[in-house]
């Protein structure tokens, strides 16, 4: 459990844990069993909300509550100062909810937690789950059932679509993660499949796809290495060329970020490709007992 992220030693605190979302989400993900410890707004210090002690600052949450992690629900415009506090205070594992970040924030989020040595989740990205052990995000509960498959992906709603299936098809999980669909992210997929790839309990995983950027064709590139079988999904595919799809991430632009370019990328890797999030158990079933009998 200790290389997915969240595990038994996770202490986290909710950054703008006042707000309407902020407030909603906490709600749900201490139902889901996730240790959280506090949460921060500049001006709310001595609050309490769910059950949660408020400071002004991450470093007071930290000295408090030995908190280690954050999930941030701070308005964009902010989101960028939430972010290089929350590294600022020695929290190793960060994960930005917010949309709508400029790109140039972003990728002084990304650099700096390069510096720090932080694991940054997002900007817009639906978040952790693993299943027993709670979420750092929005995803939902309900979907999720215990076993042996890491999901990850780009778009959320896409993804749990994908992981409901695998759990009606008795395919539970080990952990779910949403990447984010903003044309730079701070962890990409290739971040997510090492750890898959070197956790015990993920027998395979699920790449959930989509035209624009090229990280799927970068994730290719690990994948032909992996000991674990991958069934992907790439959606998008009849999506012209300079039209968005869905969000700021998922365009096509000239000569690159195609569905058909990904869809061949992965499969030169061994990839087996979904048409559809119905067919991912089915193949990844196949794929599991292919293992099995080399």
């Amino acid at each position: 459990m200790k290389t997915l992220l969240i595990n038994q030693d996770t202490r986290a605190i909710v950054q703008g844990i006042t707000g309407k979302v902020g407030q909603a989400q906490t709600h749900w993900m201490l139902k889901a069993g996730t240790r959280l410890v506090a949460g921060v707004t500049p001006g709310r210090g001595g609050q309490i909300v769910e059950g949660l002690p408020v400071y002004d600052r991450v470093a007071e949450a930290v000295d408090a509550q030995a908190a280690n992690a954050s999930v941030i629900f701070v308005p964009a415009p902010f989101a960028r100062d939430a972010a290089f506090e929350a590294m600022g205070a020695g929290l190793m594992l960060v994960v930005i909810v917010t949309e709508h970040i400029p790109i140039r924030d972003t990728m002084e989020i990304k650099a700096r937690s390069r510096l720090t040595g932080t694991v940054v989740i997002g900007p817009n990205c639906p978040g952790i789950f693993i299943p027993e052990a709670g979420k750092l995000g929005i995803m939902p509960e309900s979907i999720f059932h215990k076993g042996h498959i890491g999901v990850v992906g780009r778009s959320a709603t896409l993804s749990y679509e994908v992981i409901a299936n695998l759990s009606d098809s008795g395919l539970g999980q080990t952990a779910a993660v949403g990447v984010g669909g903003d044309p730079v992210i701070c962890t990409e997929f290739t971040d997510v499949l090492q750890l898959f790839e070197a956790d015990p309990e993920t027998q395979g995983v699920v790449l959930v796809g989509e035209i624009g950027g090229s990280g799927e064709e970068r994730a290719a590139g690990f994948i032909s290495s992996m000991s674990k079988p991958v069934v992907a999904l790439i959606a998008g595919r009849a999506a012209p060329p300079g039209r968005r799809f869905g969000h700021a991430g998922a365009i096509i632009r000239a000569g690159s970020g195609g569905a058909q370019q990904k869809i061949d990328a992965l499969s030169q890797a061994g990839v087996s490709i979904a048409s559809s999030p119905a067919e991912i158990p089915g193949l990844m079933l196949e794929r599991l007992r292919q293992k099995a009998h080399i």
